[in-house]
């Protein structure tokens, strides 16, 4: 073509298409019958198809959850790469001895992508069903590869299936029992943090509040005996001195009992000696002190209970007068006093101060006793006020390791539950009665071959034969270099056209 710059019409095209139809045809013919040969010559392969069926679980989900919750799509795939590895065809082709011819020829890689091709898994539905496809020469291998392939994926999905129940059962027994142990190392340090702070814990302290008040109590009461303690102290060394003056004018005193004061038995000096007593006769005066010594006895007791040091020493004290008077008269001793002291009446008040002398022992031991009392019991309150005041602050730990526990607490039976079920859902795997593979249609030998390959060949051997034949004729019509127009001719050798001769063709006669 001349004029490269020319607009090409309709009228045109056809100018050209007539002009190199040969270039059109021959590539056209050649190509379409070279790939019918070749389509027609290739050897017949037969296809067999099986149909699986995805069946759901056998026991309902309210009762038993299953742990492989997985996409049907997601599976297939899975497994399909497990069945296409390299392993499982090698042992597919040496069970059914396929590709003997080529292996000849091909390398063993070759040869199982060549197998893969042949094998096609469609999923029809996605929860439904898919299919397995083999392509091969042989109808009834093809049958038997196909059923084969089939129970491949049948048996990998049951495995499949169990691994991952029992993955996730052995994880959550694995987790289950590092919760276990956290959980025991947590109740182990509460068990510690309550037997070092025993006593000072959050629940205890009412009870210390409590025993506090009840030590203050006794803390009062025994301060109040302390003092009117210390009081008769005072009388009985007042009683003592009174007596010691009065053995000094050679006179005897009486008693030294003491009467009632906040609890306490005292008594004056009328109370044990109202006789006559340098004048009297000795034997008339002890038995007057005996007397006197009784109704105090008697009186003492109708206040106090038990061994009371006021008893003890009233009891004493009318047992020496007792033992004194019975001696008296066993031997007739009777002495009276005339204006000097003898020595009966030197007897009869010696008794008088070693009782008087040993209330006021009595009574100082008493104070001792109730100082000591009183000192052990201010120690237990404060240490009980210790415990009231480090109450809040072993709650704030309590509370830290109660959080922590319980957390664990909870954790431990969220695992615990979850464990139950991955067992659960793995015995129902290995019992087969989850979601299975099951074959509903199994393949059957073909009797046509497959037509599918060759359709394909004889598509691309019309659309080649069409592309070459066009592209031949378009690499013919450029190399052309003929006049077909003025326009050519003008814009060769760039002169004005002045008449144009149409063709001239000859009719017949």
């Amino acid at each position: 073509m001349i004029n490269t710059e020319k607009s090409l019409d309709i009228h045109d095209y056809t100018e050209i298409f007539l002009r190199r139809i040969w270039y059109i045809v021959i590539p056209f013919v050649v190509i379409l019958v070279a790939a019918s040969l070749y389509a027609f010559s290739l050897p017949k392969m037969y296809r067999a198809t099986t149909l699986v069926l995805v069946t759901p679980q056998k026991v309902p989900e309210a009762f038993i959850r299953p742990t492989v919750t997985s996409k049907i799509e997601d599976r297939l795939q899975s497994i399909s790469q497990e069945i296409m590895s390299r392993t499982r065809l090698e042992q597919v082709i040496s069970e059914f001895k396929l590709y003997e011819e080529q292996a000849k020829s091909l390398s063993r890689e070759e040869i199982i992508e060549s197998m893969r091709k042949n094998i096609e898994v469609e999923l029809k539905g996605k929860e439904g069903f898919f299919t397995v496809s083999y392509v091969g020469k042989d109808p009834k291998i093809v049958t038997l590869v196909t059923n084969k392939l089939a129970s491949l994926f049948i048996e990998e999905n049951l495995k499949l299936r169990e691994q991952q129940a029992q993955g996730t059962s052995d994880f959550l027994s694995v987790e289950l029992n590092a919760t276990r142990a956290k959980l025991e190392e947590q109740e182990g340090m509460i068990t510690q943090f309550k037997k070092r702070f025993m006593g000072e814990l959050p629940e205890q302290r009412e009870a210390n509040l409590r025993i506090l008040e009840q030590l203050q109590l006794q803390s009062q009461k025994i301060s109040d005996n302390l003092k009117a303690t210390q009081d008769r102290r005072v009388i009985i060394q007042k009683q003592l001195s009174d007596i010691k003056v009065q053995m000094a004018f050679g006179r005897p005193s009486g008693n030294p009992e003491n009467p009632k004061e906040e609890g306490t038995a005292t008594t004056t000096e009328s109370n044990l000696s109202q006789s006559p007593l340098i004048d009297q006769k000795g034997l008339s005066y002890y038995e007057a002190q005996l007397n006197n010594g009784r109704n105090l006895l008697t009186a003492l007791k109708s206040k106090y209970t038990g061994r009371h040091p006021d008893i003890v020493n009233t009891e004493r004290y009318i047992a020496e007068l007792e033992k004194k008077i019975e001696d008296m008269k066993a031997h007739g001793t009777v002495e009276t006093t005339e204006g000097k002291e003898t020595a009966i009446s030197s007897s009869r008040v010696d008794p008088l101060v070693r009782a008087v002398e040993n209330q006021l022992i009595a009574t100082d031991f008493e104070i001792k006793r109730l100082v000591e009392e009183d000192s052990r019991i201010k120690a237990r309150m404060a240490g009980f006020q210790a415990r009231v005041e480090n109450s809040p602050m072993r709650e704030l730990a309590m509370s830290n390791l109660a959080r922590d526990y319980q957390n664990t607490k909870e954790s431990y039976q969220t695992l615990l539950k979850k464990s139950q079920e991955a067992e659960q859902a793995e015995n129902l795997e290995r019992r087969q009665k989850g979601e299975q593979f099951k074959v509903i249609d199994p393949a059957r030998i073909p009797e046509k071959p497959v037509k599918g390959k060759i359709i394909k060949i004889l598509l691309f051997g019309l659309l080649a034969g069409m592309g070459s034949g066009l592209g031949m004729a378009f690499v013919r019509e450029q190399m052309d270099r003929s006049f077909r127009d003025a326009e050519d001719l003008e814009a060769t050798v760039e002169f004005k056209v002045l008449a144009n001769i149409p063709k001239i063709q000859k009719k017949a006669a």
